[in-house]
């Protein structure tokens, strides 16, 4: 059938901004000759342009959505990782965008100069190794604003930064049934559970080499955490108050705060009959998969690449690359991860897979393709995995290995 030279069909708009946004931020005049070259379909960049609007944007972001919750591949994980249903990890990242949208996203203002930034909210569950929410917010939505918009239910285990810690928030975790684990937030008061006195937090640390204590919260209702704390090496110390001198730009930090980079303190719900501090220590380091993800956007997905664009032409973008990497995650790495494992005792790197189909673009309908019609007869496919996209067998743990150590030995 000859197609009408102006009709653009939605599938193939989609199709063609999810590729086309991998290369970096296309033009109107890009995307209407990629069209012409893929689809054959004849349309002016005026045409695109008129297409790329609030619908469109809101098109893109039910496709998000609905990619995210369906089911990728029969070749499932396990639905449960010791306790935990769900082990879910979740930060931000910034990305710099054109000074034209600076009132819509906000940013950085001085005297001298002006910055325009998004921040983008990304949720992670490691045991079913899907993304489970994504959010492009303005600049100055931080995370503690963010942080109620996550979805828990029971049997949750939370790991996020300092920045997502509130009150409000530990109790939501509590009243649900789910556990977290946070870093201690500087100047966080804590309550001594039968007196009802402030803890002097320094007082309590000095003369030990660890703490281990039940704490409550300044909320009304005296919420009970667990506090445990483990002081590091005066390397790692020095360390942290190098990093925080630069980063307070000349003004002086106070004496508690520089004696608090001698230790490394957690608040969870994790009782002690669960996991020592060192146990606490190696189940937060999972968190780092989510900063690892956020690498990869930037250095293989062309996520923080923008130009002068507008506003529904970056959110369409955005949302088109993030379709994309759940896709590249959802579909190809993780299903291809667990037969690896499976069959041939490797484990895949997230980072090197991405890198291989950044290089290999024709690569990614081949590996959707032979997921279809699986089988083990694949071998071809499956040794080049492993020979470039696994990770080289050392004797240091990988964050894969890392998790299953920890939550199903």
């Amino acid at each position: 059938m000859k197609r009408n030279s102006k009709k653009i069909d939605a599938p193939d708009f989609l199709a063609l901004m999810c590729l086309e946004s991998q290369k970096g931020s296309p033009s109107y005049n890009d995307l209407a000759a990629r069209l012409d070259t893929v689809y054959n379909i004849s349309a002016s960049k005026q045409a695109i342009w008129k297409r790329i609007n609030e619908p469109c944007v809101l098109f893109f972001q039910a496709v998000l959505s609905h990619v995210i919750k369906s089911k990728i591949s029969e070749i499932e994980a396990s639905k449960a990782c010791g306790i935990y249903k769900r082990i879910i990890i979740q930060d931000s990242t910034i990305i710099r965008l054109p000074l034209r949208l600076f009132n819509v996203f906000s940013g950085v203002r001085n005297a001298d100069m002006a910055v325009c930034n998004a921040r983008i909210q990304g949720a992670y569950d490691l045991i079913s190794g899907c993304f489970i929410s994504f959010s492009i917010d303005p600049y100055s939505k931080n995370d503690v604003s963010a942080a109620p918009e996550l979805e828990i239910r029971l049997g949750d285990l939370v790991l996020r930064d300092r920045g997502y810690s509130t009150r409000g928030e530990i109790k939501r975790h509590i009243d649900i049934g789910a556990d977290f684990i946070y870093r201690h937030r500087y100047r966080s008061k804590y309550y001594d559970p039968v007196s009802g006195d402030v803890i002097d937090l320094k007082t309590k640390l000095e003369g030990e080499k660890n703490l281990d204590i039940e704490v409550c919260m300044g909320d009304e209702n005296r919420t009970k955490v667990r506090l445990i704390a483990a002081r590091v090496n005066e390397e790692v110390a020095n360390n942290r108050r190098m990093k925080a001198k630069n980063e307070m730009k000349g003004r002086k930090p106070s004496a508690e705060l520089l004696y608090q980079m001698s230790w490394t303190i957690f608040i969870t719900t994790i009782p002690q009959s669960q996991a020592n501090f060192q146990e606490i220590f190696t189940i937060y380091r999972l968190r780092w998969r989510i900063e690892i993800i956020f690498k990869i956007w930037k250095s293989h997905m062309q996520f923080a690449k923008v130009h002068n664009v507008s506003e529904n032409q970056l959110r369409t973008i955005l949302t088109a690359r993030l379709i994309m990497i759940v896709i590249c995650t959802h579909n190809i790495y993780h299903p291809y991860f667990l037969i690896i494992r499976k069959n041939y005792n490797r484990e895949l790197s997230m980072m090197r897979l991405f890198n291989y189909l950044r290089k290999n673009p024709e690569k990614l309908i081949e590996l959707l393709s032979i997921l279809q019609n699986y089988s083990h007869k694949n071998h071809s496919i499956f040794e080049k995995l492993i020979r470039y996209c696994s990770y080289d067998k050392r004797k240091r743990l990988n964050l894969n290995q890392l998790q299953m150590n920890i939550f199903l030995s």
